[in-house]
């Protein structure tokens, strides 16, 4: 990773001083701890200078509309108390010089304002471009005493300068007596540095926004199907087998069709088992009658049966939750971009404000040919799109047999084998199963599919399937 060194920030500078020497400062906002946002205008024309002290991304630029859209800024509703500070101090004030220490990765706004009492005063906004020391300082120039920091750096971590309001600033310590650049500078690059600078960086963010946004969304609900999987597997630890169930009734109907051949208060009987054809010895409870031995196998039956009834509704509706889960997994782990993982926030955090997405997002993707047409789902909400909206009788409906996937959606008159075969190569190549060496891929005609009632974005039953293996 290209890191901001002071020979780019000095070109930078370079390239924008006569814009930034007399712009006025129009708007402050601090979309995160790290982020700052100034809008400038000067000679009747407005720009959006961006700030970073993220140790991993410290820059500042200015931005262009589509830079801004990757760098996904979000403008919270209450903004933080520095915002507010800077805003009390320097908001619509112009900038009278700018100005970059010598070999030192700090930008300094000098700004002439005033105050309550309307006499002028002079202050200087520090941004110091520094790796994990990176901070914006707002100081009085005149008497060299902060009025406030991004960050405050207390005793504890630096003995060398503390930075907070009321303490004097001071440059941090040298490091060298020459201007540095990095090995692969975004200085060394034809064109535009701050365009070059805002590509490079909006592209970072961006990445960097992405893989974190996919491996809390891949936590979360590795998370949840965790806890299916468990449930599930207890159930069946809880299911009573039918053969014990079964044994129940048998033992009642013997005992009951032998009342006559036998004593009460015994501790076993021994009586002919017609349905296997031999004699079985049944234990008892010696303090019951035979009667009452016989009802209590009959409620130990029924308590099997209704027992076993209602874990295999749950066990189908964990089932359902489960395959949801794991489409949910496998959209998450194969998103190639941020939009992706926006269109599936509302399932992975449902309590959550959702994210905003195109509504082009939203669509399954087509794939069209002469004759035909292809429809491929992304996720749980294209899949389901597919089904309830898109999919017409004869249309012919592909997935992967037993993992994860994406609907595919084949509409054309009277297809051959070749496309078919198509078909189930794309719904293998778009399936958890993909690197598979070889996967089953079913398919039937979308008037055999089936939506239960109140069933996941996604989930179908079908028939009359048949099966094509890929290698």
């Amino acid at each position: 990773m290209i890191t901001f060194d002071s020979v780019t920030l000095k070109s930078w500078i370079d390239e924008n001083r006569e814009f930034l020497t007399g712009a006025r400062l129009q708007k402050i906002q601090q979309p995160t701890r790290r982020e700052l946002v100034f809008t400038f205008r000067n000679n009747s024309d407005t720009r959006k200078l961006y700030i970073n002290i993220n140790p991993q991304f410290f820059h500042v630029c200015f931005m262009n509309k589509e830079n801004e859209a990757k760098r996904l800024i979000e403008i919270p509703q209450k903004p933080p108390m520095f915002c507010m500070l800077l805003r009390k101090y320097i908001e619509n004030a112009r900038i009278s010089k700018v100005n970059q220490p010598d070999y030192e990765r700090i930008l300094e706004f000098y700004i002439e304002t005033y105050n309550e009492l309307s006499e002028k005063i002079y202050l200087c906004l520090a941004i110091e471009l520094m790796g994990k020391h990176s901070n914006v300082v707002l100081y009085n120039y005149d008497t060299n005493l902060i009025i406030g920091c991004a960050h405050n750096v207390g005793a504890e971590k630096s003995r060398e300068r503390e930075m907070a309001g009321g303490l004097p600033y001071v440059y941090p310590p040298r490091q060298t007596n020459f201007w540095y650049k990095n090995e692969d500078s975004l200085s060394n690059l034809s064109g535009s540095v701050n365009l070059n600078i805002d590509n490079y960086y909006s592209d970072v963010i961006l990445s960097d926004k992405f893989k974190k946004l996919q491996d809390k969304y891949k936590q979360l609900v590795s998370r949840r199907l965790k806890k299916v999987k468990n449930s599930l597997a207890k159930m069946q630890k809880q299911q009573v087998s039918h053969e014990k169930a079964d044994r129940y009734r048998l033992y009642g109907d013997l005992i009951m069709a032998n009342l006559y051949n036998n004593s009460d208060y015994s501790r076993a009987v021994t009586v002919f088992d017609y349905e296997n054809n031999k004699n079985i010895c049944i234990d008892l409870d010696e303090n019951k009658t035979l009667k009452e031995n016989a009802n209590k196998f009959y409620k130990l039956y029924n308590k099997a049966k209704t027992s076993n009834q209602k874990l295999a509704e749950l066990s189908e509706e964990f089932n359902s939750e489960m395959y949801y889960l794991e489409q949910l997994l496998y959209s998450i782990e194969s998103a190639e971009e941020i939009t992706d993982l926006f269109a599936v926030s509302s399932e992975v955090e449902p309590e959550q404000k959702s994210l905003e997405v195109k509504k082009s997002a939203m669509l399954p993707k087509e794939i069209k040919g002469e004759s035909y047409t292809i429809f491929v789902g992304k996720n749980n909400k294209q899949n389901d799109y597919i089904v309830s909206k898109l999919a017409k009788d004869e249309d012919l409906w592909f997935h992967t047999r037993d993992c994860a996937g994406s609907h595919v959606l084949l509409r054309a008159e009277n297809p051959g084998d070749e496309l078919i075969l198509q078909c189930a190569r794309i719904a293998k190549e778009n399936s958890s199963g993909a690197s598979s060496s070889k996967i089953g891929v079913i398919y039937t005609k979308a008037k055999y599919l089936k939506k239960p009632p109140k069933a996941n974005p996604g989930y179908v039953t079908y028939s009359r399937e048949k099966e094509i293996v890929i290698d």
